[in-house]
């Protein structure tokens, strides 16, 4: 088998696959955190509560209509209906003290406990919300954190800010080294396009097996890379399974495409930047470099 048959998988293809194949993996990293953080900012905002305290006058039938009313509305994502006899229960083995060895009573109240859609855990929502809920003669109370949600929102939008500009000096740094080894690689055959321009071959004859080359390399350096994302976010799922609700297929899927299509645009990209400025050279210009 002659070298020309395989012509891309020399020293120097490998090389340039190693080098290529980092950097995409750090890109990788930084998509990933950029999904995921907002896959985290709708996990933490579904989490926030909001307690629906109701009256004690109201019967089974009352207590459902009430419930599946609440359950309907476009800000609930989940729901539950916590007795009187729950919520003592819960506090005796919290607290480790029944409250009604001492007053005679069961000091609680009955509620509806309401985890929010992750669009609606703002302050106006959550206040509209709120007002809507305490228009029902039957509803006691309505209790939630104003400071939490503010605060969560607050760190949201700062977090955010922080990852895009991250992201995109990362974007810009990959493309750099990217285009550096790129054009180190074709810089070696600069004479070799020279010499084809003399003998009279087109442009975009000289242009086909380097920007083959080229998409070849940002495949095969997206798929390992790939490969090692995979293996990071395997052993993550394995070392904290609740991360899921982060780090979920849907993620992955966006982070792998993501790295693929980056692989190919980026390295194409740069080898026709390259290829053209050589293309676009005097001979003598060549011993100069």
């Amino acid at each position: 088998m002659s070298k020309h048959r395989y012509p891309f998988f020399n020293t120097q293809f490998i090389t340039a696959t190693i080098s290529t194949t980092l950097v995409l993996v750090l890109l990788g990293i930084i998509v990933l955190f950029v999904i995921t953080a907002q896959n985290l900012s709708s996990y933490v905002k579904e989490n926030i509560n909001v307690s629906v305290l109701i009256s004690d006058d109201l019967d089974s039938l009352q207590i459902m209509s009430m419930g599946e009313n609440i359950r309907t509305a476009p800000y609930t994502k989940e729901v539950a209906y916590i007795s009187k006899e729950q919520a003592l229960k819960e506090e005796i083995e919290a607290q480790g003290i029944d409250p009604t060895e001492f007053i005679g009573i069961n000091p609680y109240t009955a509620s509806f406990e309401i985890k929010v859609k992750a669009e609606y855990a703002n302050p106006d929502s959550i206040a509209q919300a709120v007002s809507q809920l305490k228009s029902n003669p039957k509803v006691v109370d309505v209790i939630y954190s104003k400071d939490l949600i503010k605060s969560v929102n607050d760190n949201i939008r700062k977090i955010s800010i922080i990852l895009l500009i991250i992201a995109g000096l990362f974007t810009y740094i990959s493309f750099a080294l990217i285009n550096n080894t790129v054009r180190l690689t074709i810089f070696s055959k600069r004479f070799l396009i020279n010499t084809m321009k003399l003998v009279g071959a087109s442009w975009r004859f000289i242009r086909k097996p380097f920007m083959t080359r080229g998409i070849v390399l940002g495949i095969v350096s997206a798929i390992i890379a790939d490969g090692l994302l995979l293996s990071g976010v395997y052993w993550l799922y394995n070392f904290e399974p609740q991360i899921v609700n982060i780090i979920n297929l849907k993620a992955v899927a966006i982070v792998f495409g993501a790295v693929l299509v980056f692989g190919i645009v980026i390295t194409s990209t740069c080898t026709m930047l390259s290829i053209n400025k050589y293309l676009r050279m005097k001979s003598k210009d060549l011993y100069y470099m």
